[in-house]
């Protein structure tokens, strides 16, 4: 019988710090190696005052954290969040690190985030919250600095501005400064859906070296947002298999014959949610976790896959489309139990993948078809995964492991290259 240790609360940098640690003694990394690569190389603290609809000035505390540039420079997105912390922008600096470095990108990871609510700003004021970040970091960001990107409650539109203030602080047109942007502006087609499509090109691969033909094959998504949603489309349009649950934050939705796409999605922009869709039955949000599909795709938050219910999970492959959604300890049992998890910064890479070929097009100042990014993606994905899974035979560990395996050996093979440790 497989023992069961409770998960342990822990802030998301010291999971950070934990998994990488874990590679680095894989690794044996020296002492000094180890020390350089758990902290960020630096990061910014800064206030931002905004002129309110209502004459008054608020002071927004706001932060840049730049993980690590040996590879190329920092890349990562801007979250607008009320519960921001810099203990958050430092892991996901650091977890957009190993992503860049995985994908075998030219970069390094970094992370932005202010302290706000945005439901709660007009669109005037919210212009001017993203316009002052940019006066406040202009000086530490660029094409061959570090490179934001939309993230949590941030979007094109305020890519846009950010873009715009700083071309008129550096006096001159400089699109590749962002990514996320709208194509008018610059930005890349095949942006939108690049996160799912990524993740589907992992879960295919995956599929071939397990052996397993996918084709009518049941999936099951937990998160329905942009990369839940559109993995429903691109599984069945793609790999030709049916979604049979799928669930948001209010709750879940199941049929064993099959979800269908364009009327789970009509019915969510209808009522705000995937319940209540007819011809289904419903469901706990995180029950659809636990449903017996082939492939499960956690597309929501972090930590829904615990030591708790992991040995009730019932998927041959779990494709981690959100951002930490499995416990460490949940890890170890799910590998114990011959679960194939494609691990979150290798089965989302497909979103940081397609930014930098933006960065690629802005740089030419010539942009690629849809079509042409779609087989770009494709080939690194692929690539990607099968540096993983080779790391992953090779040291004989966990999915999870071999990619930080990966990841953490190129980053340090940089920082050794060029003499700083």
């Amino acid at each position: 019988m497989l023992h069961v240790s409770p998960d342990v609360v822990r802030s998301p940098f010291v999971i950070a710090q934990q998994q990488f640690d874990a590679a680095a003694d894989v690794l044996n990394l020296d002492p000094a190696m180890r020390e350089f690569l758990r902290w960020p190389l630096r990061e910014f603290h800064f206030r931002i005052p905004v002129k309110m609809d209502d004459g008054s000035v608020r002071i927004f505390q706001a932060f840049r954290v730049q993980y690590n540039d040996a590879r190329g420079p920092t890349k990562g997105g801007i979250r607008f969040h009320p519960e921001e912390t810099i203990d958050t922008v430092r892991a996901l600096a650091a977890w957009m690190t190993w992503k860049t470095a995985v994908m075998d990108l030219p970069l390094g990871g970094g992370k932005g985030g202010v302290v706000c609510n945005p439901k709660e700003l007009s669109e005037g004021e919210l212009e001017r919250l993203s316009r002052g970040y940019m006066r406040q970091v202009a000086r530490l960001v660029g094409p061959e600095l570090d490179v934001p990107a939309p993230d949590v409650y941030t979007n094109p539109q305020i890519m846009a501005w950010m873009m715009d203030e700083y071309n008129v602080i550096v006096g001159r047109h400089e699109p590749g400064v962002i990514t996320g942007k709208p194509p008018a502006l610059g930005g890349s087609k095949g942006r939108h859906d690049a996160t799912a499509r990524g993740g589907i090109y992992a879960v295919r691969e995956a599929a071939k070296v397990l052996g397993i033909d996918l084709r009518g094959q049941p999936a099951a998504i937990q998160g329905y947002g942009n990369a839940g949603s559109y993995a429903h489309k691109l599984a069945v349009e793609l790999l030709g298999m049916k979604v049979v649950a799928v669930s948001d934050s209010r709750g879940g939705i199941y049929n064993p014959d099959g979800l269908d796409y364009e009327a789970v999605l009509a019915h969510k922009r209808e009522t705000g949610s995937v319940v209540g869709f007819s011809g289904a039955q419903p469901l706990g949000s995180n029950d659809v976790l636990e449903v017996p599909v082939t492939v499960l795709f956690p597309a929501a938050l972090e930590n829904v896959i615990t030591s708790e219910n992991a040995p009730r999970i019932q998927a041959r492959i779990v494709a981690e489309l959100a951002n930490g959604p499995t416990t460490p300890e949940a890890d170890e049992i799910l590998h114990a139990r011959d679960i194939f998890v494609i691990p979150d910064f290798l089965c989302n890479a497909g979103g940081v993948t397609v930014s930098y070929f933006e960065q690629v097009q802005d740089a030419m100042n010539y942009f690629w078809t849809e079509e042409e990014v779609y087989q770009r993606l494709d080939e690194k994905m692929t690539r990607a995964f099968h540096d993983v899974h080779e790391a992953a035979q090779e040291w004989k560990v966990h999915n999870r492991l071999a990619a930080y395996i990966v990841a953490v050996s190129r980053v340090a093979e940089a920082v050794r290259l060029r003499g700083w440790v």
